[in-house]
Order: structure tokens, then sequence, then C-alpha cells
């Protein structure tokens, strides 16, 4: 059974004008299937935005962050009595050697031009975020609310209605 709301963490990483990029193409049962995004997952018990980040990463990439910082929250609400609380981290400096694209367990590993993002198939909410990710917007509160079909019905930034 679905929970009704779940706690998450992600993180976009940079480097040389691009971004980290999952294409999640592993998994047939995923929300995200065919979709690109960032590097990141649920919370396990216990554990804080960051401590859930820096697992994540290391799980996802087997690199360690290194420098980052939390840009924001963004509420997810499907449309299906789903709600997603996501923390949004950049980074910009992390060590180690990156898993081999193929081992990733949850889709394709890919560094992608930041310009190129907006090219993608990601979501449509998630275009919000990147716009305010791309101005250097301060943090930020992001609700988005989907129809329950993938589309996006309402945004609201900082409380207010977009």
């Amino acid at each position: 059974m679905k929970k009704a709301c779940d706690l998450t963490t992600l993180c976009y990483m940079e480097k040389d004008g691009k971004y980290l990029m999952m294409h999640r193409v592993k998994k047939e049962k995923d929300v995200n299937k065919d979709k690109w995004i960032g590097i990141g997952g649920h919370f396990e018990e216990g554990e804080s935005p960051e401590e859930c980040l820096l697992r994540e990463v290391r799980e996802e990439t087997n690199l360690t962050l290194t420098s980052y910082r939390f840009r924001g929250m963004v509420t997810f609400c499907d449309g299906a009595g789903y709600t997603e609380y996501m923390m949004l981290f950049t980074a910009d400096g992390f060590e180690g050697e990156m898993i081999k694209p193929e081992l990733c367990r949850e889709g394709e590993l890919v560094w992608i031009d930041k310009e190129k993002v907006f090219d993608l198939n990601i979501w449509e909410g998630d275009r919000v975020f990147f716009r305010l990710l791309n101005d250097n917007a301060p943090f930020f509160s992001l609700k988005l609310e989907y129809d329950g079909n993938g589309k996006l019905v309402n945004t609201v930034i900082n409380g207010k209605q977009v």
C-alpha cells in the first residue's frame, strides 16, 4: 500500500556547467519512468535531510559530497491523495570515483549541460525549480499540484500562487 506522504531528498550535482542527471529507465514500476531527475531518494528512519542526501548520493553515484547547499523544499501533490516533501539541494564539491553508469540500480547517470536540461523529458514542475536554481533564488518553498495524470495544475512559490 502506498503511503499518504513521503520525505525525500533530491540533489543536482554541478561540474563544468553541467548537472549530473539520472535517466530513470531501469525500473518498470517507477513514477519517474523515462524521466530525467537528480540524485536522491527516501529518508530512512531518524535521518536528517543532510544525512539522507549524503547516503543517497553515495549509494547512487559512489561519490562523497564535500560542498552542498540546501536550496528549498518542494511539496508534490500527485492529485491522487499522495504528497511528497522533497528537500532540494545542489552540490558543487565531491570526491571519489563515480560508479560506472551501467552499475547504477536506479537509472543511467549522465552529465548534462545546464542549458540543455529543459530539452529533456523532465516533470513540468521540475522546470519551475530549475528556473529558481538558475536564478540563484534564496531558499524557497515550492508547492506543485498535479491532476493525477501527470499534468501540473497549480504552482505556489513561498505561499504565493504563480
